[in-house]
């Protein structure tokens, strides 16, 4: 999902020959798979074909990152339920926290990535794991000032604090490089021990670096007013207390005497018999010159930028941010070279131009993982109101969008999106509506889940169709039940029709219902269609003459017949059913009742007549039909002269 700024290569395709073409199809997951023809030249041979494979996203195929994308989720949730008419005292240190869990998130995704790369034995992959990790850092050293300058917002003062901090956290070859120093036989004569009391010092660490220092002192014992000095004006060196009763101006004025302090031993030329710590009392003084020099050590220009705050400007106030930035860049960058695109985004940090760095991040960065959730915290902190876009909706929803887009392609963390699009207030409903339908129905779970979210959201549409599909398949593989199940669902009449229709020819053939539990309970949902209405009654029926009562179940059965739900083609079989009730000892129909099944079998024998002078039927089939007719009107008409009986002599 990455943009360009530029326009794309234009790519020459040689004239098609040999009445072969090129073909572009999308496949699954947005994959474009294109195939080319490709002569040697000169070649009079027909080519070989290649296969080019286009991800719009890889990284949501990294198992790792996906952690980080399911973490994130959770934290993005949250964030939505924040209350927005809180005071917004009250919700800052809710906002700070939340971009704090989502930089651990990144962070822990960074180790693991680390700790596979280093131990994978595949050289490729180990490449793939160490870009992703310098991708990773990259975001995190972004957000991190974002969360500094913008969400925090910190005043001036503690504005150096946090950047110190900031610094620290991205800056920690130091440590390694002091852990070997302080493991050696002798730390003091390390060739390294200098460079580590150095970075020390760069990075505002001046209780350790005095640490580092006793070791030296201890080896030079005629140097140790020197040493002694030194710590002296480390220990004094002051910092901000936010939390302290001392005010920003109070501080200013105690700095400053240090400062001169300072400068006052350089003046005197106290270091001057050693050069080390002469590079430290200028690195104090924050001399540009002495500070360039150990480029190697700070290693990039915000580095030196902070350094160059805290021994010069220790109250530098955001306002003033961008002009040391630029300077600091200017100063530490080769003139020759073109700033790299993690320099422009910082630089447009510091100038405070939100909206700059989240365009410059879309283009760098490879995914949308970055901008969306950084923005959407941003949007929440008040910063981002002025910016809508021109085609109607604001930049959080814009890159929300794009992001949950990117999820939907893959198999599992399309779940994901469904909540991202969820708080889009303006786009989100109909980029779900599209998305969900693009979803593959692979297994009935899968169905359900997506169904379940459909239903939650009241799209009555896309419900329909999901039920439409998974009953279609159901059918092709005559999973009847499953099939109906999904019909009912989707409160397709016709569908729920045909299939009643093939459970009632399923029947006819085996003599038996499958599927008895579904059909027992349909309940309301029998009233979908007259056929649907039909084998629930009928399954009724049987129930009724399984439990022996009778009484009902020839009641039931012909109001089947009468009430015309019963179809035409199953009056035979119906009729048929109502032999062992007319052979019962007892009367069970009814005179009027009997010649009401007199005039069915009437009916249906005169519709068959017809039938069969139409058709060619074979000979068997027409005498088993006769047969049946022959026996339904014996017993109807002993029947019919029990009941007369039996009701003549109940009435005297």
């Amino acid at each position: 999902m990455e943009e360009l700024d530029v326009e794309p290569v234009v790519t020459k395709i040689p004239a098609v020959s040999d009445g072969k073409h090129m073909g572009f199809a999308w496949g699954p997951g947005d994959i474009l798979v294109y195939e080319t023809l490709h002569k040697a030249s000169g070649a009079s041979g027909s080519g070989s074909s290649f296969i080019h494979e286009v991800r719009k996203d890889e990284d949501i195929y990294s198992p790792i990152l996906r952690k980080l994308f399911n973490e994130s989720h959770h934290i993005f949730v949250g964030l939505q339920t924040i209350r927005e008419d809180l005071p917004s005292k009250s919700r800052k240190p809710q906002f700070v926290s939340i971009s704090k869990n989502y930089r651990s998130v990144i962070r822990a995704c960074m180790e693991e990535l680390q700790q596979v790369a280093v131990s994978t034995k595949d050289g490729e992959a180990a490449t793939q794991y160490g870009n992703q990790v310098s991708i990773l850092l990259a975001i995190e050293l972004i957000w991190n000032l974002c969360e500094v300058l913008f969400i925090d917002a910190a005043p001036a003062g503690s504005l150096l604090l946090h950047l110190l901090d900031w610094v620290r956290l991205h800056k920690a070859d130091v440590d390694e490089k002091a852990r070997e120093v302080l493991q050696s036989d002798s730390p003091a004569e390390h060739r390294d021990y200098w460079d580590v009391v150095v970075s020390y010092v760069l990075q505002g660490r001046l209780d350790e670096a005095r640490q580092m220092l006793m070791k030296q002192a201890t080896l030079q014992p005629a140097a140790r007013n020197m040493y002694k000095l030194m710590d002296t004006l480390l220990s004094k060196m002051p910092f901000f207390n936010p939390s302290g009763t001392q005010t920003l101006t109070e501080f200013d004025v105690k700095w400053r005497h240090w400062h001169e302090e300072v400068d006052r031993c350089l003046q005197d030329n106290s270091f001057a018999s050693n050069k080390h710590l002469e590079i430290i009392c200028k690195l104090l003084l924050g001399d540009e010159d002495i500070l360039l020099d150990h480029k190697e050590l700070l290693g990039t220009w915000y580095h030196f930028l902070v350094t160059r705050l805290l021994f010069c400007h220790p109250t530098v106030k955001p306002a003033e941010l961008h002009y040391y930035a630029q300077s600091c860049m200017t100063m530490f960058l080769d003139s020759r070279s073109v700033p790299e695109p993690l320099d422009s985004i910082l630089l447009a940090a510091f100038e405070f131009d939100i909206h700059q760095v989240i365009k410059d991040c879309s283009i760098a960065l490879n995914n949308w993982w970055f901008v969306a959730h950084l923005t959407d915290l941003l949007d929440h902190c008040k910063l981002l109101q002025s910016h809508n876009l021109h085609f109607g909706s604001n930049l959080r929803e814009f890159l929300l969008l794009e992001y949950a887009s990117g999820l939907f392609t893959h198999h599992s963390l399309w779940q994901l999106a469904v909540d991202y699009f969820d708080h889009c207030p303006e786009f989100g409903r109909v980029y779900l509506e599209l998305q969900i339908e693009r979803v593959p129905l692979d297994t009935e779970r899968k169905a359900l889940k997506v169904l379940r979210i459909c239903e939650q959201r009241q799209m009555s549409e896309q419900v329909r169709s999901i039920c439409k599909i998974m009953a279609m398949r159901a059918l092709r593989n005559n999973r009847l039940g499953s099939a109906l199940s999904w019909s009912i669902r989707a409160k397709d009449a016709a569908f729920a029709t045909l299939i009643s229709e093939r459970f009632l020819q399923d029947y006819c053939t085996r003599g038996t219902f499958s599927d008895l539990d579904l059909i027992d309970n349909l309940g309301p949902a029998m009233l979908l269609s007259d056929r649907l209405t039909f084998l629930g009654k009928y399954r009724e029926f049987h129930k009724l003459y399984e439990e022996k009562r009778f009484t009902e179940a020839a009641k039931l059965l012909l109001s089947l017949m009468t009430a015309k739900i019963a179809p035409r083609s199953f009056w035979m079989t119906l009729l048929t059913d109502a032999l062992p009730l007319l052979e019962q000892k007892e009367v069970i129909f009814s005179a009027d009742q009997t010649y009401e099944l007199m005039y069915c079998l009437g009916e249906l024998t005169s519709s068959l007549n017809s039938e069969a002078t139409g058709t060619d039927r074979p000979m068997q089939e027409e005498d088993i039909e006769l047969t049946k007719v022959e026996l339904l009107r014996l017993a109807l008409a002993r029947n019919l002269a029990m009941a007369i009986v039996k009701e003549g002599t109940v009435e005297t």
